[in-house]
């Protein structure tokens, strides 16, 4: 079936049957409701976006067979389709596919099929794009060395229709002749990565060692591991990651060792609308899989077992989730010290880089005369713009390098850094940001004097396709903290540090009543994009008078 695990032919969906594997690569032919759903529960057809589209093609089965006469039981498709949808509960990829083709009922059997096939197709073409973009995240992260990766579970062409997701960008690594060796776990208690992850990697000739799950950890503290890459069932609002069980334990090693932990996953992978991991509904499985294995019993008869086909891993242990639409959550890299490129600049280059963009900010109006202060980390210093300077005629010798504990320099330049220097710290010492922009944009500046109070406050925006990049949890809302102004300066550092300390999901952009915004983010580029962003979105605000934009759903 070379690259794509399914197709659709003559009516029927065709794939591999995952069970038969790595003994035999067994054809399924799936023709009706009731095959697609067992294909589905017994995992012949397994991995979120596989059953994503799997579930979209179930429903084009359902109206082929509730059509009579040329006349389609659009009841009929619809109770069907939900019996589809509710197959397996995770993984949130089989409700999208399902509710996306569904949406096309009005247009009978032939807008059904059509939109099922650009699933297909979409699939193939977001998993590449998807892993390029994490391979290109775990070289900057991992450096110029041959890599050593560890994956979990089955995240191949078998697990989508094409390419792959963590194992696309393992493929793409190894295209690049930049992967040394991928660690691959069993996964138990059905063996996804011994039976098809080891199957992949020698299809792809990709060099690989399988391990038991309960030695990647013991691997990572013997150095055998760059970075760990896996796949997502499941991502909710809060950034929580559902995936195949032994995932947490990973992260949870992976965060002890200091090692990138890395999920990539389509965007249809996120579900915004469950605000939290622990709101997660997660898949209980049959005793049987963990009592034996390939019918022969490895366990007392009538052993209670605990079986869940998922765990849930928190944000914060976390470093990236990349989509086809890029890195999305990149900030905890910077806790890394695996090489972020920002993190390991020298000072003279962070300098150049600092004035170059205070220069075009100044231009832009944001940074007028002496106003405003841009930074970047460089672990326990920061280099910061010095004060009393113009920001249009900023040089690589305007810098000062201060301690990010206290503020205070750690050079001999002479020079004095920038006032609101304890506004860089306390971001620095909250979050795993490697650069800050304090600037004065004119309609978010407004927006901030508009809606400050006596003490912090916030303010909502809901409906900017801008809120996209601001960092936020949500895609489609955030509410941005707005602080109160102070003539000493140093007390809108402790404002914010108290604030960020409390509050863990506070988005990385923020306002000051009459003394601009601060953002921030892994580079400085993406604090100054989430400038730009913020301003641009209060500028909207100003002129429609609408900071609530109505949003239709998602077909």
């Amino acid at each position: 079936m070379d690259q794509s695990s399914i197709t659709w032919a003559d009516g029927a969906l065709v794939t591999i049957d995952q069970r038969a594997l790595p003994h035999e690569v067994r054809e399924l032919r799936i023709t009706t409701v009731d095959e697609v759903i067992d294909a589905i529960k017994t995992l012949a057809v397994r991995g979120a976006p596989a059953i994503g589209v799997c579930g979209a093609f179930g429903v084009v089965i359902a109206a082929r067979a509730a059509t009579t006469n040329g006349v389609l039981d659009t009841a009929r498709v619809e109770a069907e389709a939900a019996r589809i949808a509710d197959a397996r509960p995770t993984a949130v990829n089989l409700a999208w596919g399902v509710q996306r083709t569904l949406a096309e009922l009005p247009g009978g059997v032939p807008a059904l099929e059509a939109e099922a096939l650009e699933l297909l197709a979409e699939d193939g073409r977001v998993n590449l794009t998807a892993a390029t973009a994490a391979a290109d995240l775990i070289q900057r992260l991992c450096g110029d060395r041959p890599l050593r990766l560890l994956t979990h579970c089955n995240t191949g062409r078998l697990a989508t229709t094409a390419w792959g997701t963590a194992i696309g960008a393992l493929r793409v690594l190894h295209e690049r002749g930049v992967l040394a060796e991928v660690i691959v776990d069993e996964t138990r208690p059905l063996l996804q990565g011994a039976r098809l992850t080891a199957w992949e990697m020698a299809e792809a000739g990709i060099p690989h060692r399988l391990t038991i799950d309960s030695a990647a950890a013991w691997a990572m503290a013997t150095e055998q591991v760059d970075a760990v890459v896996v796949g997502a069932d499941r991502i909710t609002a809060d950034g929580a990651v559902a995936n195949k069980i032994g995932t947490y334990m990973l992260a949870i090693a992976a965060a002890h060792h200091g090692i990138p932990f890395i999920v990539v996953a389509p965007e249809s992978t996120r579900d915004i609308s469950t605000a939290r991991g622990s709101d997660i509904v997660v898949e209980q499985r049959a005793a049987a899989e963990v009592t034996g294995f390939g019918g022969v019993a490895t366990a007392p008869e009538g052993t209670a077992t605990f079986n869940p086909a998922f765990d849930v891993t928190p944000a914060e242990l976390v470093t990236a989730v990349v989509t086809e639409f890029g890195v999305l959550e990149d900030a905890a890299a910077a806790r890394t010290s695996a090489g972020a490129t920002t993190a390991t600049a020298s000072a003279s280059t962070a300098g150049a880089e600092i004035a170059e963009i205070a220069r075009g900010l100044y231009a832009s109006g944001w940074m007028p005369g002496t106003a405003g202060n841009i930074s970047v980390r460089q672990g326990d210093t920061a280099v910061i713009t010095a004060s009393g300077l113009s920001k249009g005629e900023l040089t690589v010798a305007d810098m000062v390098t201060v301690a990010v504990v206290d503020s205070k320099p750690v050079d001999v330049s002479g020079r004095k850094p920038s006032a609101e220097t304890t506004i860089h710290t306390a971001v620095y010492r909250t979050r795993g940001a490697d650069a800050v922009v304090h600037v004065h944009p004119p309609h978010a500046t407004a927006v901030a004097i508009k809606t400050a109070g006596s003490g912090v406050t916030t303010t909502r925006f809901a409906g900017y396709e801008l809120i996209k990049g601001l960092g936020s949890a949500r895609p489609d809302l955030i509410d941005i903290p707005v602080f109160p102004n102070h003539a000493d300066v140093p007390q809108i550092g402790v404002d914010i540090e108290k604030y960020l300390t409390e509050h863990p999901e506070a988005p990385p952009v923020l306002f000051i009543a009459g003394h601009g915004i601060t953002t921030w983010g892994a580079s400085l580029t993406q604090a100054r994009d989430r400038a730009e962003c913020l301003e641009a979105m209060c500028e909207l605000t100003t002129l429609t008078g609408q900071r609530d934009i109505a949003v239709g759903d998602h077909a």
